[in-house]
């Protein structure tokens, strides 16, 4: 069974739910996830699709620990169809990722406000870098880039089309790739689906011929 879990616009805590509501704004909270994951079993297909700028780290770290945790035993693919931003693009690292060639990724740094003296200024600082070394750790585990080169992204808040995503391990593969296969062998190309489609045709007939010809000379 396909069970889809959609991750548009912003992501927010569940709590925040009936505002967007209102709103009418696209929106994605952690139980909504864990709604269509409650339904899914053991050897379910579960679609992802990812459309969002990000949001909360806490409500995006639970659905990126949700959906990892359903790859244990679930055939999980996420597909990047519009925009994987900020925390949307640690979800997208939760499992195997397609991303659409028109869609965009981007990586940045935890971003905050806080009102005060230096002192409160200075414990937001130190909570933002911890915030960034702990998100970090979904890239680096995608990627198998070091957490200085990961870090680095973020400080430089880079985006990525989704060629350099896959080069960078970001994505697993590009959406309507339809290249054919690479082979070891000078002059040889596999068969295109047309040409298989016309082979499989005339062997069907082929089939149907000999059957009708066998009929024919049957006697009593």
């Amino acid at each position: 069974m396909k069970h889809n879990i959609d991750i548009k616009g912003r992501i927010v805590p569940n709590d925040y739910a009936w505002y967007f509501d209102y709103t009418g704004e696209d929106y994605t909270t952690p139980k909504m996830v864990s709604d269509v994951l409650a339904q899914a079993s053991a050897g379910d297909e579960i679609a992802v699709y990812i459309n969002s700028p990000g949001g909360s780290i806490d409500a995006g770290s639970e659905i990126y620990s949700m959906i990892r945790e359903a790859t244990a035993d679930k055939n999980v693919k996420i597909y990047v169809t519009g925009q994987a931003c900020s925390m949307a693009s640690v979800i997208a690292c939760a499992g195997y990722c397609l991303m659409a060639p028109t869609a965009l990724m981007m990586v940045h740094c935890v971003s905050s406000g806080v009102i005060g003296n230096h002192n409160d200024m200075e414990k937001m600082a130190e909570t933002l870098r911890a915030a960034d070394h702990a998100l970090v750790t979904a890239y680096v585990a995608k990627t198998g880039k070091t957490e200085e080169e990961a870090l680095e992204l973020m400080e430089n808040e880079t985006w990525f089309t989704a060629k350099e995503a896959k080069a960078i391990g970001l994505v697993d593969e590009i959406m309507f790739d339809e290249a054919l296969p690479m082979v070891a062998s000078s002059g040889f190309m596999l068969p295109t689906e047309e040409q298989m489609q016309e082979a499989r045709r005339a062997i069907r007939q082929k089939l149907i011929d000999s059957v009708a010809s066998a009929h024919d000379n049957v006697s009593c």
